[in-house]
């Protein structure tokens, strides 16, 4: 038996080694349009690129490691350099054995600066190679002067003239140290930057690390067995006991529990799960035990779509970014240029030795000016915000959605199924000719049973409920927007809204005042006609969300005005407009008028999202500035929208807001402290203050100032993993 599990183990094994491909394509994160099979550096900005796709597997931090070992030793060698340079080198003159020490810091500087600092020149390299500068042009310039210029000193010192030269030692002075300490604060920024870089995701990796390994599937013969999860496939059925994750997407078939879906929806209270419920793959299951359908597996489950949308958005670029873009083509050339004309300055006017001063100040101005920090501003704060925003049930499509849905000053909400629960309910049946009221019934559900509108569902589901027989009808046609028709036995049916009525030149007035008091109550009315005859009418009425009223009276408080839009008729639409204190509703809008009303709106000077969940909807969204997708909808509406809310709860949209303005708030900060950090940074290190206070910035405080920078930018972004949504 052992030998046989093994034996299955092995042939399962060999199985995913045919599924999966050990191709994977990387990008940047500070530029996304640099895209490559397997690891590298980005052209432009010389970062180490990240796969495109966020893996469950454990993370490759090689890298991480490597720059870890490096600052190690790194350090360890520097150390020994910065006693020689705080008063050690004189103390050796002292007793006569200067000659050996030079020597002494060559060999402790070169293993730092060559070995410890190669990642940074062979990007600095790549820069000059793809005529792309950035941040490792600034630091391999900086480095290499310092380091070089030691180095011909140690060497060949009798080519500098006196002027160049200690007046207490005669030596010409070394910046081994310098160099050395460069080197190493800037690994120790980059070892805490790519820490921390690794924790901008950790909210989506929590989510794939929550999917089960295996699943239990029934075979055809009634046995069961224990598979891995990539070998599910649609229509299996799958046995989920008791405090198990769901496997896959798909129905249930057969049991009663509940489930947590916290995990997508970001609501901690469990949802019941009867026959026919849709389940979620790795959402929890309760104390039930229940048999599933596979409805959706690998790459099409709903984590797994979550999960590629937020990638796709970390990705995307905000319109801020643009700025940062802007001045960053800009900034290392003028850097450059500033450096240079520090050295000229410094070597015609400076103090003696002038040169040395020329080359410390220069090097001080290319290593604090790196502009790292511009670089990683917009591309963190966005990273972390999605993340977070998906374990709050909010998916942005991309960055821009996230900075526009702060502009938002309207927003129009479409009402049956994000109003309201979307699962209306058959209560009123009324005949008003010769046919009984369940024959009335018989006739309209048999008519609404080739529909998908949740009215007609309801009307379908109440027949059933009051064990009302269905008949075959043809010749079945539908009328956007207004209802259907088809022929029942002899009959000629209609079903639909006064509209249509009036097309086939149907007369209900005498009913109207009846009707009237229903749609008061809420109740939305749909005609019925036989052979073009007004016969009777169903009242049909739709739940609103419990949290529809604090959502709307919250939004209304940030001065978002709400409009609610349906297609219903002015008096139901009035009544759930009173409801739930919308600024102004529209009813009897046709799904083609609803993008119309959208685009007045935005010609008067308005900044518009949509909140809808329908195919009829998705006009609409994609009119709107921000289109907001509710995700108890359909797909058609969700790839329409920029943002999609898994819940279905309007109380997401408040959470998006308030992300939306967290977010945009922490990328100024970022761009505010990289912008007013390299204005006064870049100058103090060319020496505006010598000549008034004697202050000279040491190229060895500019790379701890560039480094914390960075980091800091960084550390700020992550900050959003923990504010109050």
């Amino acid at each position: 038996m052992e030998a046989q599990t093994q034996n299955t183990h092995v042939h399962y094994q060999d199985q995913l080694k045919t599924k999966l491909s050990n191709n994977i394509e990387y990008t940047c994160p500070m530029h996304p349009q640099i895209k490559q099979m397997g690891p590298g550096i980005c052209p432009i900005c010389g970062m180490t690129l990240e796969p495109l796709e966020i893996q469950i597997a454990e993370e490759d931090n090689s890298e991480y490691k490597l720059m870890l070992k490096r600052f190690f030793v790194s350090a360890a060698l520097s150390l020994p350099l910065l006693f020689i340079t705080m008063g050690g080198r004189h103390l050796v003159h002292q007793t006569g054995l200067l000659q050996n020490m030079k020597w002494l810091e060559l060999i402790l500087a070169t293993p730092v600066v060559l070995w410890g600092g190669w990642p940074f020149f062979e990007k600095f390299w790549q820069s000059l190679k793809n005529k792309n500068l950035n941040m490792f042009t600034l630091i391999g310039l900086g480095t290499g002067v310092a380091y070089g210029y030691s180095l011909v000193a140690v060497l060949i010192p009798k080519i500098f003239p006196d002027s160049f030269k200690d007046a207490m030692t005669g030596e010409v002075g070394l910046y081994f140290e310098a160099a050395a300490v460069i080197v190493t604060l800037i690994l120790v920024g980059q070892v805490l930057e790519l820490k921390a870089r690794g924790q901008t995701s950790a909210a989506i990796k929590s989510l794939l690390g929550l999917s089960p390994k295996t699943a239990r599937r029934i075979n055809v013969d009634g046995t069961e067995e224990d598979i891995p999860l990539e070998l599910v496939t649609v229509n299996d059925q799958l046995r989920v006991r008791p405090g198990e994750k769901i496997p896959v997407d798909g129905i249930v078939l057969s049991g009663l529990t509940s489930v947590d879906e916290s995990m997508v929806s970001g609501e901690p209270v469990p949802v019941e799960k009867t026959v026919a419920a849709k389940v979620i793959g790795a959402t929890i299951n309760g104390t039930g035990s229940f048999i599933m359908k596979a409805e959706k597996i690998g790459k099409d489950t709903l984590l797994a779509q979550i999960v590629l949308m937020v990638s796709e958005a970390q990705r995307s670029r905000a319109p801020i970014q643009k700025l940062a873009d802007v001045v960053a083509g800009y900034f290392v050339p003028a850097v450059i240029l500033i450096a240079i004309i520090t050295g000229i300055v410094w070597a015609i006017i400076g103090p003696n030795p002038k040169l040395a001063h020329a080359i410390v100040n220069a090097v001080a101005v290319l290593i604090i000016a790196c502009p790292c920090a511009l670089g990683l501003a917009t591309p963190m704060s966005i990273m972390v915000a999605t993340g977070r925003g998906a374990t709050m049930g909010v998916l942005f499509k991309n960055a821009e959605s996230i900075e526009q849905m702060r502009k938002v000053d309207t927003l129009v909400i479409d009402k049956t199924g994000t109003l309201t629960v979307g699962k209306p309910k058959l209560v009123t049946v009324k005949s008003v000719g010769t046919l009984k009221e369940n024959e009335l019934l018989s006739l309209a559900a048999s008519l609404e049973k080739a529909s998908e509108h949740p009215l007609a569902t309801a009307i379908v589901t109440g027949a059933k409920e009051r064990n009302v027989a269905l008949v075959e009808v043809t010749n079945f046609s539908s009328v956007t927007g207004k209802g259907i028709q088809a022929i029942a036995g002899s009959k000629k049916i209609a079903v639909g809204n006064l509209a249509l009525m009036e097309d086939l030149s149907i007369n209900s007035k005498n009913y109207e005042k009846e009707m009237d008091t229903l749609r008061e109550d809420g109740q939305t009315v749909m005609f019925i006609a036989v052979d073009n005859e007004f016969a009777g009418f169903v009242g049909v009425i739709d739940p609103i969300k419990e949290s529809a009223q604090i959502a709307i009276k919250t939004l209304q408080g940030l001065g978002i005005k709400v409009a609610m839009i349906t297609g219903d008729n002015q008096k139901t639409a009035q009544a759930v407009a009173k409801k739930v204190g919308v600024d102004i509703f529209y009813a009897d809008v046709l799904p083609q008028k609803k993008a119309e009303i959208i685009k007045s709106m935005q010609k008067e000077g308005k900044f518009v999202a949509m909140a809808g969940d329908g195919i009829n909807d998705a006009p609409a969204l994609a009119q709107s500035q921000v289109g907001i997708a509710m995700g108890t909808g359909t797909d058609v509406a969700m790839n329409s929208a920029g943002i999609t809310l898994i819940k279905g709860d309007l109380m997401g949209i408040v959470r998006a807001r308030s992300l939306s303005e967290h977010t945009i708030k922490n990328i100024k900060q970022n761009l505010f402290f990289a912008f007013i950090y390299n204005s006064i940074g870049v100058p103090v290190a060319a020496g505006i203050l010598y000549p008034f206070f004697g202050i000279l910035l040491s190229p060895m405080i500019a790379a701890a100032a560039m480094s914390l920078s960075s980091v800091s930018v960084v550390f700020n972004a992550l900050r959003l993993k923990r504010v109050k949504l």
